[in-house]
């Protein structure tokens, strides 16, 4: 498939496969600072249903990849997973193909209303004149080899909470503890609504909340996955929505002790919280816990354009 005025009249765009997975590495290398949750996605989100994972090819090899994502009862499109060849980067071809998949999205669900994409990168005025900043999350980016860090887990404080996600769907919940009635899992951003719920519940997510009525904080975190960071390195995603710092604590603690026993090797730990929490999370983390600030302050952003 082409796209009428491309910047490189080579291009085409194809659907990815199996078969394409060797060389989407090979592009890959290095991106998001070793964090890339990509490799370990891919397979299941080329068979995911309303997801298509779109590919630019020049000369029939791979050099650019994005995901294009069905959401919110058929109205959002989340874009997801942009990487460009580091051979081909400046010569046009991610705007390429951000045209193409909205145009295929144009196409086949004009249903769809708007866009969404988050991003981790300072935002310029062009940025700012394209998109809708609907939330932002600071980040908390933390590493720890995960036998060492048992130990202190053990000993820190632990208040109760359950897993009860059905209550993202109450009216306050939405509206005083979510960020922009928006529910950001590990850069994934859907509405709280009862479709996106049964999207959510397929991942085998783990959710906590300070308490099941009226909730003032609430955490989930995603299953342990592999990154290309080095041998034996996993990756941990934890997202944190409201503003009382000892629930988030306390929650952090809970998901750690939960999910780090099954590990060995090196960790990374990406925390997602409100901006304000971040000083004060960041010295929990470092002195009661013992783990490594990996990365200094940085900015989620969940942007919106019109389709």
């Amino acid at each position: 498939m082409k796209l009428e005025n491309a910047a490189d009249s080579q291009l085409e765009f194809t659907i990815a496969t199996e078969r394409d997975f060797e060389e989407i590495l090979a592009i890959s290398k290095g991106i998001y600072g070793g964090l890339d949750y990509l490799p370990s996605r891919y397979h299941a989100w080329i068979h995911e249903p309303n997801r298509t994972v779109v590919l630019a090819k020049k000369n029939g090899i791979v050099i650019g990849l994005q995901s294009v994502y069905i959401i919110d009862a058929g109205e959002t499109a989340l874009v997801e997973g942009l990487r460009v060849a580091p051979w081909e980067r400046g010569k046009g071809v991610a705007g390429d193909l951000q045209r193409f998949c909205s145009a295929m999205v144009k196409e086949k669900h004009p249903e769809v209303k708007v866009s969404r994409l988050t991003r981790d990168d300072k935002l310029g005025a062009k940025d700012l004149r394209k998109y809708r900043i609907i939330a932002k999350q600071g980040i908390l980016l933390l590493r720890f080899q995960a036998q060492e860090v048992l130990s202190r887990l053990d000993a820190a404080v632990l208040a109760g909470g359950g897993e009860v996600p059905e209550v993202v769907l109450r009216e306050a919940f939405r509206s005083e503890v979510l960020p922009n009635q928006t529910i950001i899992q590990d850069w994934q951003p859907f509405k709280a609504t009862r479709s996106n719920l049964g999207l959510l519940q397929k991942k085998s997510l783990h959710w906590v909340v300070d308490r099941k009525a009226r909730p003032t904080m609430a955490t989930l975190s995603t299953q342990p996955f592999a990154i290309p960071l080095g041998k034996d390195w996993q990756y941990l995603n934890k997202d944190a929505f409201g503003r009382n710092l000892d629930q988030l604590k306390s929650q952090l603690v809970h998901h750690l002790r939960l999910q780090v026993p099954a590990l060995q090797g090196g960790v990374m730990c990406q925390l997602f919280l409100e901006p304000q929490l971040w000083l004060e999370m960041a010295a929990f983390c470092q002195e009661a816990l013992g783990l490594e600030l990996a990365k200094d302050y940085t900015e989620q952003y969940l942007l919106e354009a019109d389709i």
